[in-house]
């Protein structure tokens, strides 16, 4: 096969990665949508239920940008309050990063098995047929990324791709890299599974994978902004805020990407990458959620009722 095949092969296999994500994320959704919304709505009146609900479900769907934008929206229907808001979209970061892990570990080889049962299940003439999507494209997403792996395999040892690849160990171009690359991807999920792919095959380095990570951690907060802009203030706001703790985070870790990089291999090994893209969600979370209070204070959107109530105050 020429190197030209290897690369449309390459592309198309990435494109099937992307379609499988935003599938498999809208049939979760269309099973349980109204339940989604209703827990959702009841459970994120404490910050930390809220936290672990939007990671629960950002690892159901595999989308935090599917959960990021539905937390918003029932924030814009008055359906959720501002600091249960900004927990779920903590939340949000630690769930995505379970795709990372099941890569990490090499189970992409259970996207065969899937699609068949989720085939089996599109037939059966019962409630199963909804579920049986669902499982068929929770397959799709991993046989492409064993697509990715095929077709990137010849270039293991292409000097030209190992010199590009390499400029990502260079931490302030890997973040870029890795915002440029969710933004146009429109998914962090896929920038973090390519990057693990990469770092298997043996043409990028951990650390230019771990700094590609603090990138497509801070890329994937820019749907949320587009789709907060018609949206009252409240969304934006959190919007912005999803935002600032993202980029607080990577700011936070970007000189400290080689000695991190370093322990992570340590105590992950093969795992080294998956480990630092849960580390580094977690610590960002821990860093914002003790502080939640704060920020809500300063970010929430004051009312003409409570400006009026400090009016008479002065």
């Amino acid at each position: 096969m020429s190197s030209l095949q290897l690369i449309t092969t390459a592309i198309a296999a990435i494109m099937l990665f992307l379609y499988s994500l935003q599938s498999f994320s809208r049939e979760v959704r269309a099973l349980g949508n109204e339940r989604l919304r209703r827990w959702l709505a009841v459970t994120t009146g404490n910050r930390f239920s809220g936290f672990l609900l939007g990671a629960g479900f950002t690892a159901l769907v595999q989308s935090s940008t599917t959960v990021s934008i539905l937390a918003l929206s029932l924030l814009n229907a008055v359906l959720m309050a501002f600091p249960g808001t900004l927990a779920v979209l903590l939340g949000a970061k630690v769930g995505t990063t379970l795709t990372t892990w099941l890569v990490s570990f090499k189970l992409t080889g259970i996207g065969s098995f899937a699609i068949i049962v989720g085939t089996i299940l599109s037939a059966v003439p019962y409630g199963a047929r909804v579920a049986g999507k669902s499982v068929f494209y929770f397959g799709l997403i991993f046989l492409s990324l064993d697509l990715v792996s095929t077709a990137l395999g010849p270039f293991r040892e292409d000097p030209r791709l190992i010199g590009y690849l390499a400029s990502a160990s260079v931490p302030w171009i890997g973040v870029l890299a890795g915002i440029v690359a969710t933004i146009i991807l429109q998914s962090s999920t896929v920038t973090a599974g390519l990057a693990v792919v990469l770092v298997q095959q043996g043409v990028l380095a951990t650390e230019g994978a771990v700094a590609i990570l603090l990138g497509a951690n801070v890329g994937t907060c820019f749907t949320a902004l587009i789709a907060g802009v018609p949206m009252s203030q409240g969304p934006r706001r959190a919007a912005l805020a999803y935002l600032l703790f993202s980029l607080v985070g990577a700011l936070v870790f970007l000189p400290f990407v080689t000695p991190f990089t370093a322990l992570v291999v340590e105590w992950g090994g093969k795992n080294a990458v998956a480990l630092a893209h849960l580390l580094f969600n977690v610590a960002t979370a821990l860093m914002f959620l003790p502080v939640l209070g704060l920020v809500v204070r300063i970010m929430e959107p004051r009312t003409q009722q409570d400006l009026l109530k400090d009016g008479l105050k002065d």
